[in-house]
């Protein structure tokens, strides 16, 4: 129980609790509301807090059960109709007709409920992003948990590296500095303190006595008593505005639901008219019925919306092996229109890890190899590789010294990391590079004081024991080094530092900021104390250092040019940076570099004349995205656009696909998007991009097929009607070619290989749907001469002398053939099918499997009656098969002739 404000004990999960402005309140009162002392919560409190409070995490998904995915199969009127005629003809003495019909809808819906489980289970990964772990104090000792069993009353622990779990109240703070871009857009790092006590007022990046849920500890350290779990965070606020905000629906939804409905109309009005006729020759009732539902269920595209549903989640789960988790499978059509992506540049366009590329000691320009945090990497002195001077292992051993960051080797990742300040973390790695270890190095000379690093002083210095002598560690901005030096190392020795000395190697450190490299000087001075530590001091030299860019980054990058995409850098750095980062990848070319000082100046319409110039956007703020997407999309673009911080949601949400970082990104910023990178790498968005435009013509391939079989079955029927024959399929004929077209065959065409020109493509145009004037008629001649062969083979059969149920045999199989040959006819609705025929091994599995099933069909006699089927000889083989295979030829002609007009769809 807790105390409220008028004294009485409230549960400590009341929304009175809720509503509590902890950071006006002194810690000692922070802690007596929450009951918690200075060790702690013990375990059982702890365990009985969570219980109450529930675990501390941003959302909580409803466990998937198998049950709603199966019952959603049935759903389907004309499927429930079918289940209510199946028993009526049980009822009326057609028992094996029932069975047969009842077993093949049932078949029919566990194919459907394991694909659709399938990709349910895929997109699970999306609710169940892993929590970290925090340090705690339980019961008076250290601990770590996992971050969504922290309770309010938890006394959290806070080192550099860590994301803080929760919102705290710190109650004390050593030089800590928390990295607060993800919940306020402040790109510095902002210091925090335990003591002060602010007004309830007071704006949320004003508290600097509260560490919020989603920050990072940059640098120093600190503990606080944690005062608000999961939904009740700042994050947990913001969250609920998010996900209130409804996304509209695709044009390829749309587009979808209007040719279904078209096809349902029609379908229905043709196997109305069929079923009429029927009756009026004096066919049976009870026959007729049967017929007509079983027709109207094989005409009918009503899985259409959970066939595509099925091929877009496995898709998908292509996707996320290339590092790409989509949020809504319908955004995926998106993808493959993306004209314009708009990327972050650190950790998406460059590695995020900062590397030490120059190095200025003793008069000599070290380049230092290797890039990351791996300490893997050689030192070169005029393009030669050579070993570290004296004086080079000097400047390294004081760097490393004055460091706080660690790099460590982390098992899951199979990678070097950084504990810290990558700053630091980047000196580490070049003196490991050099044979120097930071373990060894602190072992023989241990910290004895330091002077920290704050943003007016712009350096940091530490004391350090070496024997009896005590040394000084000085690390910071060249400027403010060089005014704290009286001499510098040279290869002699250390000499005076005068001031032509101090100009030339200001000069240096403005040749590497040219570069785009941050620049850090390294001194040192022996035999001090902390009172005169920072005065007298040696230079050792001056490091400069990058976050270098992604080597797969700039063949992404060419991709995307390729496939007529323009890719945008957006960035809080530094302009000069970014643009060297730009020119490295190859992505500015002619374009403009534009700062977030130069897009304020700018009106709306003056962007939108702009922004089709401007390939990097530098110092801009989050809040700059959204004006940049509005004026890009006012431009006709179809934009992809990255973030990772919860001020970045808007602009994730109003871009036609919202990228957000898997690694780095906020919980918001992921509930915002509709996709999620789970390698923060720009590389991954141009590979989604070409699994979206895969995937987008895959569902054209299946719907070519569906629609083609539909329009030939439908056809036949009608035909035969119209020719005074007798109905050329019975009512499980045709449920059986629905299952065997619709089933394997049409999904193996979900999963169909990439044409390898995918990519060389220009965008498509989103106001295009998928049914083109080309692609209409396609399926058309295929579907009209399906039905045109198999009526005419069905009229021959019964001129031939074979009985109408040999005659139906003969229709059925060359109905099943024809549409197997048209699943390799639509692997393309440009290229001819002999090119690369059998590249998709599913659809040639899923055919030879349908064959055999097929001739156990014909041939087994216990399935005779149920399926209406005879023996069929070899004579009526090779008919069949050449009747059924003519298809191929009058499709590749239609595909030639339109290749040759130039109106092959792109």
């Amino acid at each position: 129980m807790i105390a409220s404000g008028n004294g009485q004990r409230t549960p400590p999960d009341h929304p009175a609790q809720l509503q509590v402005p902890w950071h006006s309140l002194e810690p000692g009162e922070v802690c007596a509301r929450l009951e918690t002392g200075a060790g702690g919560l013990d375990h059982a409190e702890a365990a009985r807090r969570l219980a109450r409070f529930g675990p501390n995490e941003l959302t909580a998904a409803k466990p998937l059960s198998p049950w709603p995915v199966f019952f959603r199969q049935f759903k389907n009127v004309l499927i429930v109709i079918l289940f209510i005629a199946s028993l009526l003809s049980a009822f009326l003495g057609h028992a094996v007709e029932a069975l047969t019909i009842a077993v093949i809808v049932i078949f029919a819906a566990l194919l459907g409920f394991v694909q659709e489980y399938r990709a349910e289970r895929a997109l699970e990964a999306l609710r169940r992003m892993a929590a970290p772990d925090a340090a705690v104090l339980r019961g008076g000792d250290e601990a770590t948990v996992p971050a969504r069993d922290l309770v309010p009353g938890d006394l959290l622990l806070l080192r550099p590296g860590d994301r803080v779990a929760a919102d705290v109240r710190l109650t004390e703070a050593f030089n800590l500095q928390l990295d607060e871009a993800a919940l306020t857009g402040e790109s510095l790092p902002v210091d925090k303190g335990g003591g002060a006590v602010f007004s309830p007022e007071t704006p949320l990046g004003e508290r600097s006595n509260m560490a919020h849920a989603g920050t990072v500890v940059s640098y120093g350290r600190g503990a606080g008593v944690v005062v608000a779990t999961a939904m009740q965070t700042e994050f947990g606020s913001i969250a609920r505005m998010i996900s209130g905000i409804e996304t509209g629906r695709t044009p390829l939804q749309e587009n979808l639901d209007r040719v279904g409905n078209l096809l349902a109309r029609a379908a229905l009005i043709a196997v109305a008219v069929i079923v009429a006729g029927g009756l009026l020759r004096g066919e049976p009732f009870v026959g007729m019925l049967l017929f007509g539902i079983a027709l109207g269920v094989a005409a009918v595209p009503e899985a259409l919306p959970a066939v595509v549903t099925i091929s877009l989640a496995l898709g998908v789960q292509r996707m996320v092996k290339r590092h790409a988790l989509m949020r809504r499978l319908a955004a995926v059509e998106t993808l493959g229109s993306t004209t314009v992506i708009c990327s972050d540049k650190t950790g998406t366009l460059t590695r995020d890890e900062m590397t030490v590329r120059s190095l200025y000691c003793a008069g000599a320009w070290y380049d230092v190899s290797g890039a990351g945090y791996a300490p893997e990497g050689e030192f070169y002195l005029q393009g030669n590789v050579v070993p570290p001077s004296a004086a080079l292992a000097e400047l390294l051993r004081v760097g490393v010294l004055a460091c706080d960051a660690r790099v460590v080797w982390d098992e899951p990742s199979g990678r070097w990391s950084a504990q810290g300040d990558p700053t630091e973390a980047a000196l580490v790695v070049a003196a490991a590079k050099a044979g120097l270890s930071q373990a060894e190095l602190a072992a023989r000379c241990p910290r004895r004081d330091e002077i920290p690093f704050s943003s007016e002083r712009k350096r940091m210095t530490t004391l350090h024991g070496e024997g009896p002598v005590l040394v000084a560690c000085a690390k910071g901005a060249p400027e403010v080094i060089l005014s704290a030096c009286a001499a510098e190392l040279t290869g002699e020795g250390e000499r005076p530092l005068d001031e032509a000395s101090k100009a030339r190697i200001s000069e240096v450190a403005r040749e590497m900021a040219a570069g785009a490299l941050r620049v850090l000087a390294v001194a040192r001075k022996r035999g001090t104390d902390r009172a005169g530590a920072e005065t007298g001091m040696t230079l050792l030299g001056l490091v400069g250092m990058i976050d270098p860019p992604r080597p797969e980054a700039r063949a992404a990058i060419g991709i995307c040019r390729e496939a007529g995409i323009r890719p945008v850098m957006i960035t809080g750095d530094h302009p000069v940076t970014a643009a060297a980062v730009a020119r490295e990848l190859g992505l500015l070319g002619e374009g403009r570099v534009v700062t977030g000082a130069e897009l304020e100046a700018m009106d709306d319409p003056a962007l939108e004349r702009e922004v089709a110039d401007i390939r990097v956007y530098a110092r801009v703020s989050p809040a700059h995205k959204l004006r940049v997407v509005a004026a890009l999309q006012k431009n006709g673009e179809v934009v992809a656009m990255t973030g990772d911080g919860v001020n970045d949601a808007p602009a994730l949400k109003k871009a036609d696909i919202g990228i957000a970082m898997g690694i780095t990104g906020t919980a918001v910023s992921k509930e915002a998007a509709a996709m999620i990178l789970t390698d923060d790498n720009f590389a991954s968005i141009v590979a989604a991009v070409e699994e979206g435009r895969a995937i987008f013509d895959n569902i054209k391939k299946f719907l070519m097929y569906l629609l083609s079989s539909n329009i030939g079955e439908i056809g036949l029927m009608m035909g035969a009607m119209l020719a005074g024959l007798p109905l050329p399929l019975g009512a499980v004929q045709i449920l059986y070619v629905n299952l065997a077209t619709d089933g394997l065959p049409a999904l193996a065409l979900a999963v169909d290989p990439a044409d390898p020109g995918l990519m060389r493509r220009p965008p498509r145009d989103p106001s295009r749907g998928i049914f083109d004037r080309f692609v209409v008629t396609l399926i058309l001649v295929s579907g009209a001469w399906s039905a045109l062969v198999n009526l005419a083979l069905f009229a021959w059969a019964r001129a031939s002398g074979r009985s109408d149920a040999e005659a139906m045999t003969v229709t059925f199989v060359s109905l099943v053939l024809i549409q197997f040959f048209n699943a390799y006819n639509f692997r393309s609705d440009r290229d001819s099918a002999f090119r690369r025929p059998f590249a998709n091994r599913w659809l040639n599995r899923a055919v030879l499997w349908e064959i055999c099933l097929l001739l156990v069909v014909v041939y087994l006699p216990v399935l005779h009656r149920p399926f209406g089927t005879f023996s069929l000889t070899p004579l009526d083989w090779g008919f069949i098969i050449l009747a059924s295979g003519s298809i191929v030829p009058v499709l590749e002609l239609t595909k030639w002739q339109a290749r040759r007009r130039g109106a092959a769809c792109i």
